[in-house]
Formats: C-alpha cells, structure tokens, sequence
C-alpha cells in the first residue's frame, strides 16, 4: 500500500504533458467558446460593447425557425447517410473480406474515395450533378438536353446529391470498421454452424451479425458524429440551398458567425452542436460498452 502512495506523484507527474495538451487544446477553446456564448457581441462593432445576456442566446436559438430547420436537415442528412454508409460499409466489408486474387488490390481501390479530401470531392460532385454539363445527366440521359435534371437547383434533389456525394466518400470507411470485426469471429462458430446444417444465409444472421454487433456499433458511432459534424461538403456543392433546402446546423452557424458578425449568437449554436454529439457520443459509448461486455461475459 506505500508503495502505490509513493508511485502516484510519479504518475501524476507522467500524465501531465497529456493532461495539459488536452487542456489547452480542448478544454479551453470550449470553455472559452461557452463564455462567448452568453454574451452579445457583434464583430466589427465594438462601440455596441460585449453585453452579458446570459442563455438569451440559447432561448433565441429555441425560438429562432431557420436554426430549427438547419436541426432538421441536420438530422435527415445524418440519418439516411449513416443508415446507407453502414449498410453499404456491411457489404463492402463482407466482399472484401473473403479470400479471392487481387483481393488487396480490391481492398486499396476501396478506400481511395475516403482518402480523397473532403473538399476535391465536393467539387467533383458538383460538376458531376451540374445541370448543363455534368456526368450525371449524360449518363442518365445522353443526348436528350430537353430531360436533363438541375440537380442542385431542386431542394430534394439538391439534399439527395449531398447525402449520395458523402455517402460514397465514406462507406469505405465504415466498411473498414466492419472489416476489423469480421477478421476476429473465430471460424469455429462457423464450423460448428455449418455442421448443425445452417446455410450461408443462416451463418450470417444467427453467426456474423451477433458477434459483429460491437463493430456495427462503433461503425455507427463515427459516421453518426461524423455526418452531423458536416459542414465542407454543403459549403462546396449547394452553399445551404436551394433556399434552406441544404442548410445544415454547421453552416447556418458558420454564416451567422462570419457573415452576420454575430460572434456571441453564432458560438452559441457551436456549442448547442456541441452538445449534441456529446449526447450522442455517450449514448453510443454506453451501449458499445455494454454491448461489449455482454459479449466477453458470453
């Protein structure tokens, strides 16, 4: 028990270079950005002061119509890309899990869309759905001018292209999360499977999705944080529109911040984002956790 006593100042002492990079970087910036938050402040006006307003700005944030529509674009977009990304991930994994020739070569050609920055793909994608010369049409419609779509002009084709645009970014990625779950089933459960008379289908729903469950979840963790955190690729491809069609709670806070100049209300909707995938990290922490200890309990 002394011993464990005179080791803790060492350890203390190990843990405070992490301890103080995290501070300074995280902590603070945060801590910081909340304190902005409840103030008024206007960028370029500094003759109106920094006014203390309290959660006047949150309260604002309640009742204010385009930041409820920015939530619930958010939200759509989030929704349909992780369930697609996830979905699509399961079969990329599965594919390029099992033993065939070329099989690396398939596995690098796979990650090369997430490998691509955000912002080249962006663009790509938005000359691929422009109306007059993009890909899209030309393939679609070849020659005939006169069916041509303006994909980006159209509010539900517009929020389609951007969900379709980020969900080939990053399924391969998913799909790498996947694959990490897959390479640990022991191949017994397989064995045994197909010597109590399953068929593949079978092995796969009563075999691989069980014991796949932690990967799903931590797959799912990711794209969810990840896809609600979007900003870049609306910022390229549709700049919010058409109207508020594409306007997610990142870019609306963005233009309020920079293009308004309202520094206390704009951070206060960082930090309602903030604070939503925190929410929604503990959730899924909580339950990969579980899940995991179920699993080792098993």
């Amino acid at each position: 028990m002394t011993r464990i006593k005179s080791d803790e100042p060492t350890g203390w002492f190990m843990i405070f270079p992490a301890l103080a990079f995290v501070g300074t970087l995280i902590l603070y910036p945060a801590v910081n950005s909340f304190t902005l938050s409840l103030h008024r402040i206007y960028m370029g006006l500094p003759a109106l002061g920094e006014p203390f307003v309290g959660i006047d700005n949150y309260l604002h944030l309640l009742q204010d119509p385009v930041a409820r529509q920015a939530f619930g674009v958010t939200f759509g977009f989030v929704i349909l890309s992780t369930i697609l990304e996830i979905i699509l991930g399961l079969g990329i994994a599965l594919v390029i899990h099992e033993h065939f020739k070329g099989r690396g070569w398939v596995r690098a050609a796979v990650l090369v869309p997430w490998a691509i920055p955000t912002v080249v793909a962006s663009q790509m994608w938005r000359f691929i759905f422009n109306d007059q010369y993009g890909l899209a049409n030309l393939v679609l419609f070849g020659d005939q001018v006169s069916l041509y779509v303006p994909w980006l002009a159209y509010p539900g084709y517009a929020f389609l292209a951007i969900v379709f645009a980020d969900v080939w970014k990053t399924a391969s990625f998913a799909g790498l999360l996947i694959l990490a779950g897959l390479q640990v089933i022991p191949e017994d459960c397989y064995d045994a499977a197909r010597i109590d008379g399953a068929n593949a289908w079978q092995r796969f729903w009563h075999v691989t999705l069980p014991l796949l469950k932690p990967a799903l979840l931590t797959a799912l963790l990711f794209r969810t944080i990840d896809a609600f955190r979007v900003f870049d690729l609306v910022f390229v491809m549709t700049q919010g529109g058409p109207g508020d069609a594409t306007q997610v709670i990142q870019f609306y806070g963005y233009k309020t911040l920079f293009t308004e100049g309202q520094v206390g209300y704009g951070t206060s909707i960082s930090m309602a984002v903030f604070a939503t995938i925190f929410i929604l990290s503990l959730f899924y922490i909580r339950t990969v956790g579980s899940s995991l200890l179920k699993r080792e309990t098993i």
